[in-house]
C-alpha cells in the first residue's frame, strides 16, 4: 500500500489531470482489493455454514437410525419371546452380530460425514487465502500502474512512457530508476 502513497505524493510534478487519472486509479484499485477480500470472506462463511448444517443434519440423521434400531431390536426380542424362543445362546449371538454390523455401518456413515463436513471447512479457508491473495495482486498491479502513470507513463494503458518492456526497464536502471 505504501506504494499507492508514494505514487501519490509524485501528483504534484504532474498536471492536474495525471493526477486525478493517479487517484482514480488508485481508489478503484483499493475499492477492487477490498472487494475481492469480501469476497472470499464471504465464501468461507457460506462454506462454514454449509458445514454446520450438515452436522445437524447428519445428528439428525444418526439419531433417527438409532431410534429405528432400537425399535426393531425391542420387536425382535418381543418375537423371539413371545414364540418362547430364549434368547440365550444362537439367538442372542445373531442379534450381537447384527448389532455389531449395525454399529460398524453407523460408524462408517459418521465418518462420512465428518470427512464432507472437513472437506467443506478446508474449502472455506481456501477461499479466504484465494480473496487474500487476489486483492493482493489487484493491490500490485494497481500500484505498478499509477506508479507508471506517475512517472510519465500512463501505466498499463499503452499511452506514455511507461515501464515497457523488460529490456526497457533495465535500460532505464531497474525498477527503482523507473
Amino acid at each position: 500500500m505504501s506504494f499507492i502513497v508514494a505514487a501519490l505524493t509524485t501528483i504534484g510534478a504532474g498536471s492536474a489531470a495525471t493526477g486525478a487519472a493517479i487517484t482514480l486509479a488508485a481508489t478503484g484499485t483499493a475499492l477492487s482489493a477490498y472487494g475481492q477480500r469480501q469476497a472470499g470472506k464471504a465464501q468461507e462463511d457460506q462454506l462454514k455454514e454449509q458445514a454446520r448444517q450438515s452436522k445437524i443434519a447428519a445428528d439428525g440423521e444418526e439419531l433417527k437410525r438409532r431410534e429405528e434400531l432400537n425399535r426393531i431390536l425391542a420387536a425382535n426380542n418381543a418375537s423371539l419371546a413371545a414364540g418362547g424362543i430364549a434368547t440365550e445362546g444362537t439367538p442372542a449371538s445373531i442379534a450381537l452380530s447384527s448389532s455389531e454390523d449395525i454399529s460398524l455401518s453407523e460408524g462408517m456413515i459418521g465418518l462420512s460425514g465428518r470427512l464432507e463436513r472437513s472437506q467443506k471447512l478446508r474449502q472455506g479457508a481456501m477461499a479466504a487465502k484465494m480473496g487474500r491473495t487476489a486483492a493482493f495482486s489487484t493491490l500490485l498491479q494497481g500500484g505498478a500502474s499509477i506508479a507508471g502513470a506517475a512517472a510519465g507513463g500512463g501505466g498499463s494503458s499503452g499511452g506514455g512512457k511507461g515501464v515497457g518492456s523488460l529490456s526497457t526497464l533495465k535500460a532505464r536502471g531497474g525498477i527503482l530508476n523507473i
